[in-house]
Formats: C-alpha cells, sequence, structure tokens
C-alpha cells in the first residue's frame, strides 16, 4: 500500500476502539491522518496515536466528509442512524455491531474464510459476532476438508464481552465478594463475580437468545451454507478476557483427531494447543492478548458412528481477533483491492 488514509473510528473511547487504535498502529495501517470520534461527553480527550496526541471529536453527521474509511464500535442503534451519512460522504462504513450483519447488500467477513465476498460491498461491511469470528476461525477449515452438517457449540464468553464496563463489574464485584459484601449486578442480570450466567442478550420465543441465534445464522451466511446444523448454549463467566467455547461437529465424511489437527496447523489464524499429557490446552488466560485462534482438546466423538464426529475446545481473544483485528484485517483487505 503506497497511498495513505484518512481513517475515522467511531467509539474510539470504548473497549473495542480502543484496541483498534492499538491494531491500526502495530500493523503500520497506510494512516495519513486520524479522526477519533465518539460522545460529546468524550470531546477533547487527548488519546495517543503513533506517539501523537489526537483530539476526540463529538459524532456527528458531518464528520464523514474526506473519510477513506470509517471503523464502527459505538453500537448499533448509532450505526444505523449514521449509515447515510458515512456512505453518501464516499466513506466505506466497516461496522462492528449487529445492525447490518444478515443484510443481503451487506458481506459478513472474517478475512481468513470469506474474503471474495468482500466485493459485493455497496459501501458498508459488517464484522461478526465475536463468537462467530472465533469458532469459523477453527471450523472454517475444516468444512471446507470434511464438510461440516451440524454444529453443537456451548460458549465461556468472558465479561470483556460487555465491553470496558462488564469488566469493571468482574473486578469490582469479585472484590466485594472477598470482602464479605454483597455483589449488586448493574452491567449483568445477575452476579457475574463467581458465578455463571446462561444468557448472553434477550431471550426469543424459540427458548434460544439472540446472542446464539446470531452464531446460527451469520455461520450460515458466512459460510454460505443456508442447511448447515447449528445449535448453541452461550453463557456469561467470570474470565475477564477471551471467549472459549466447546465445539462437537459432525461431519459429512469421516474425520479423525490427527487429520483435523493437520487441516488446523496449515490453517491462517489458528494455534494448535493440544497435549493433554502434559496439561496443555487452550485457556482464556493464554488466549488473552493473542491474535490466533487456540485449538485443542481435539478427539474423536465416541457417540457418532463412522469417525464422523469430533470434539474440541477454543479459546480466542475477542476484543482483538473477535473484533478490533478482524476490523482492521476486512479495512486491508479493501484497501489492497484498490491497488
Amino acid at each position: 500500500m503506497n497511498r495513505k488514509y484518512t481513517v475515522a473510528i467511531a467509539g474510539a473511547t470504548g473497549a473495542v476502539g480502543a484496541e483498534m487504535l492499538k491494531v491500526l498502529e502495530e500493523r503500520n495501517f497506510p494512516v495519513a491522518s486520524l479522526k477519533l470520534l465518539a460522545s460529546a461527553r468524550s470531546a477533547g480527550k487527548k488519546i495517543k496515536f503513533c506517539g501523537e496526541d489526537v483530539t476526540v471529536e463529538e459524532l456527528r453527521h458531518d464528520s464523514f466528509n474526506g473519510v477513506d474509511i470509517a471503523l464502527f464500535s459505538a453500537g448499533g442503534s448509532l450505526s444505523k442512524e449514521f449509515r447515510d451519512s458515512v456512505v453518501s460522504s464516499g466513506t466505506l462504513m466497516i461496522d462492528n455491531s449487529s445492525a447490518f450483519r444478515m443484510d443481503d447488500d451487506v458481506p459478513l467477513i472474517i478475512p481468513e474464510v470469506n474474503a471474495h465476498d468482500m466485493k459485493k460491498h455497496k459501501g458498508v461491511i459488517a464484522n461478526p459476532n465475536c463468537s462467530t469470528i472465533i469458532m469459523l476461525i477453527a471450523v472454517a477449515p475444516l468444512h471446507r476438508k470434511f464438510e461440516i452438517r451440524r454444529i453443537v457449540a456451548s460458549t465461556y464468553q468472558a465479561a470483556s464481552g460487555a465491553g470496558a464496563k462488564g469488566m469493571e463489574e468482574l473486578i469490582s464485584q469479585s472484590r466485594a465478594v472477598l470482602d464479605g459484601e454483597t455483589a449488586v449486578p448493574s452491567v449483568f442480570v445477575h452476579p457475574i463475580a463467581f458465578n455463571l450466567i446462561p444468557q448472553i442478550d434477550t431471550f426469543l420465543d424459540n427458548g434460544y437468545t439472540r446472542e446464539e441465534m446470531k452464531m446460527v445464522y451469520e455461520s450460515r451466511k458466512i459460510l454460505g451454507c443456508q442447511e448447515l446444523m447449528v445449535s448453541c448454549t452461550c453463557v456469561r463467566v467470570p474470565v475477564v478476557r477471551a471467549h472459549s467455547i466447546a465445539l462437537n461437529l459432525e461431519f459429512e465424511t469421516g474425520a479423525s483427531p490427527d487429520m483435523v489437527r493437520e487441516v488446523l496447523a496449515e490453517s491462517q489464524g489458528v494455534e494448535i494447543v493440544d497435549d493433554p499429557s502434559a496439561h496443555k490446552y487452550p485457556m482464556p488466560l493464554d488466549a488473552s492478548d493473542k491474535v490466533n485462534i487456540f485449538a485443542g482438546r481435539i478427539r474423536q466423538d465416541i457417540s457418532l458412528p463412522d469417525s464422523k464426529g469430533i470434539d474440541m475446545f477454543i479459546s480466542g481473544d475477542q476484543v482483538i481477533k473477535g473484533a478490533a483485528l478482524n476490523t482492521v484485517q476486512i479495512a486491508e483487505l479493501a484497501l489492497s483491492s484498490e491497488q
């Protein structure tokens, strides 16, 4: 990339916005100028980027004049409100919310999985749900090789999935409980310290939550497989950062654990951590602040005949790969297609 670009980050003061800044700097993204956008109460705050102070501006409808790419992590309602203003300015909008993910004219992109869908965009590209990204980084190469017919996923989602306030609530509640005080929930519907909450987002009529159905619908769209059977149970756990997922995969053809490891070892974005005898397997503590998804506990599903099932466990930092890094990678792909 020889040219440099004007980049805006909407939601720059949030946890994902801060990580986007870090990723842009670490990957030497060709930034000519940077606009940091947030609410009026954050306007005037200064944030460092490449050693320079950048002043946060209020997010307004005229904020995108002269902007090449806008990375949005400001919430679905604001994404919907500002979409027309962004696109009419000739700015490419890469959105981290769920606002447009299932729109037919909006590509839903994981660069390692379906970069070919990028060309369908009409000014907006969507970043998938963080758990969907973490899951499909490991699942997509196996689907290409063995054709997955059914996925059963149980997620162990960190407090950081609810942003900076979620992490703060877990830490403050943990201190309170250890001091013999009562943990009072604010961000979550129940205390998160020393607890598990089998609800993420609201419940739907079918008994699943919106988070669970996001993983169903998004997986089908990204893999281009509407008949794929997916069932999820999403659980919030008292972990500060990095999501984990227990996966049961049913294939059309037989696949041994060694065959699965061989495929994953050659897959971009995956790191195999799978030596149970040495107590080595994916854990959120190890996956935190890492760009790769860790995969392990790979074993044959003994309940299915003909070696057509595999169980495995994965962990990944959803703030990085599940949000900020994936968004920046989409931007990099968009720019490379212009060269």
